[in-house]
């Protein structure tokens, strides 16, 4: 897919996600959030990143880790997402925190100017990962901090069943690369091209918690990577679609809801001294 369409694609359909991103995802992602949080050890004063920052659910927490005299500048391609993450920062009264519409790709930002760069759950969309990585340690200082999530192998995120059943309905690959990173060392050798030093590597295996049949067709569907393609089905593709969906979901029946096996991919690196 070319690049240019693949970004506005990724841009129109987290638009469409962002009113309920926020409330779906929240608590799936939360233990990756507190591991990528934990590993990039932020403190008080330093100058940080958030790179596909959505709503703002690292860059707050980054925010508060940092305190009043450091900085958080996130930045997303999604203009709904970026304002609601600016909403989100007038009404909690956090100055020291900003965002910006940008793609990962190409950072309007000044070299050198953050102390620690970290990206949750953003890579597996970008077009071109390795340019997005070399954006990231253009922005660090020397020696600074890098911290990246993204989702693991395919066979171990139970939901991913859900591009197959999407793909079949628009019949072309909603996101193409979507697992890559999470493949074996992908995401650390990425790292190492770009000159990132002191690489660790961790994975974490989850389970996403929903309390419905509602909740777990809308946080992949409506709030999720596939957003754009579920705002053009129609009510009986959309019936259609949530029944597959859910079809696939019964051996995590728990109760009335779910809990769905995942893995999550974080890795830890520091830009190269000067």
């Amino acid at each position: 897919m070319d690049p240019r369409l693949q970004r506005r694609i990724q841009r129109y359909g987290w638009d469409r996600a962002a009113p309920d991103y926020e409330l779906l995802w929240h608590t799936p992602l939360e233990v990756a959030r507190t591991q990528l949080l934990a590993l990039a050890a932020l403190a008080p004063g330093e100058r940080v990143l958030d790179v596909a920052c959505g709503t703002g659910l690292v860059s707050f927490a980054a925010a508060a880790a940092v305190g009043p005299e450091g900085r958080v500048v996130g930045v997303d391609l999604s203009g709904e997402m970026v304002e609601a993450a600016r909403h989100r920062a007038r009404a909690r009264q956090v100055p020291h925190a900003s965002f910006l519409r940008m793609p990962a790709e190409q950072l309007d930002l000044p070299s050198a100017g953050f102390d620690v760069a970290l990206c949750a759950f953003g890579l597996m969309y970008v077009p071109e990962p390795e340019r997005a990585v070399r954006e990231l340690q253009r922005v660090l200082r020397p020696g600074g901090r890098i911290v990246l999530a993204v989702w693991g192998e395919r066979a171990r995120c139970a939901w991913s069943s859900v591009f197959p059943i999407v793909e079949a309905e628009v019949a072309s690959d909603v996101c193409p690369m979507f697992f890559h990173l999470g493949q074996a060392d992908t995401l650390a050798r990425l790292c190492a091209a770009e000159r990132f030093q002191h690489i660790t590597k961790h994975r974490l295996a989850a389970r996403l918690v929903y309390a419905s049949d509602d909740e777990a067709c809308d946080a992949v569907y409506a709030a999720g990577p596939v957003a754009m393609a579920w705002s053009r089905f129609d009510r009986g593709t959309r019936a259609r679609a949530r029944a597959r969906y859910l079809e696939t979901l019964v051996p995590w029946r728990h109760g009335a809801g779910y809990q769905v096996p995942a893995e999550f991919v974080l890795v830890a690196a520091a830009a190269p001294p000067a």
